[in-house]
């Protein structure tokens, strides 16, 4: 796939991603239409629709390269192709349906199972992060556009993000080991972009989730100088049997080494 231009599909996804965040504002707005889904988690008419209008300019965009989306992907079924889009239309859907601002739109293209471009949009936040290659990452905001590069703009604080208030051991044990003093509860792939932004400095998880989720976030994250491992410090590939994450360790660079 080196013949792909990375940059001018990724400017050609940016006003349809601020169209998907617009109707994704606007149903929650009128009332969201919920069901559960078979694995108990929740999806709403918003997910959907973002799911649509996402798809419809990716497929022109890139006829030939596949999409793996969390809203109709079965993960009994193996993706056999090394090139292929992870969409999450919606990440932190629970926080869309409380009305909450974490919650973000997502999408990755994987080339040769390595994430090569991701966009996150943040409409709550009114921001827009996205990368196309190494120290070509983004973040647009207010009608601006800046570079991302993962400069810390905290230097009195080491400041590790949590899904949740019950952070497993292995996690604290890796904080403590990073002399994290402070941390922070954020919900979705925000988690990536704050790092990548320089306002948060590392974030660890044990195996949760599915590659949907990171996908678009370890872009954008390791485009802006970070680094994205699992807990043994290797890196790893997309296109999982079953898409399952392993555990992992996103830092932002140079801000936290030991």
């Amino acid at each position: 796939m080196n013949n792909l231009n990375l940059k001018t599909i990724t400017e050609n996804l940016i006003d349809t991603f601020l169209e998907a965040g617009h109707v994704a504002k606007s149903l929650n707005q009128k009332g969201l239409r919920i069901t559960i889904k078979p694995d108990k988690s929740p999806v709403t008419n918003g997910d959907l629709a973002v799911d649509k209008i996402l798809k419809e300019k990716i497929v022109k965009l890139t006829p030939h390269i596949p999409i793996v989306s969390e809203e109709n992907t079965n993960i009994n079924s193996r993706n056999n192709s090394k090139d292929f889009w992870l969409l999450d239309p919606i990440d932190g859907t629970r926080d869309y349906i409380n009305q909450k601002e974490e919650y973000t739109l997502n999408a990755a293209l994987i080339i040769d199972f390595k994430p090569s471009l991701g966009i996150i949009y943040a409409p709550a936040k009114n921001r827009m992060f996205y990368s196309y290659g190494k120290n070509l990452a983004f973040e647009m905001s207010k009608g601006k556009t800046g570079i991302l590069n993962c400069k810390k703009r905290n230097n009195e604080k080491i400041v590790g993000l949590e899904n949740s208030s019950k952070t497993p051991p292995e996690v604290l044990k890796i904080y403590e080991e990073y002399k994290v003093n402070k941390t922070l509860r954020m919900s979705s792939s925000l988690k990536f972009c704050v790092l990548a932004a320089g306002e948060a400095d590392i974030y660890a998880a044990t195996a949760r989730a599915f590659e949907w989720d990171i996908a678009a976030g370890h872009a954008i994250l390791e485009h802006s100088g970070g680094i994205v491992t699992n807990h043994k410090h290797e890196n790893f590939l997309y296109g999982k049997k079953d898409y399952k994450n392993p555990d992992i360790i996103a830092i932002g660079f140079p801000n936290t080494k030991v």
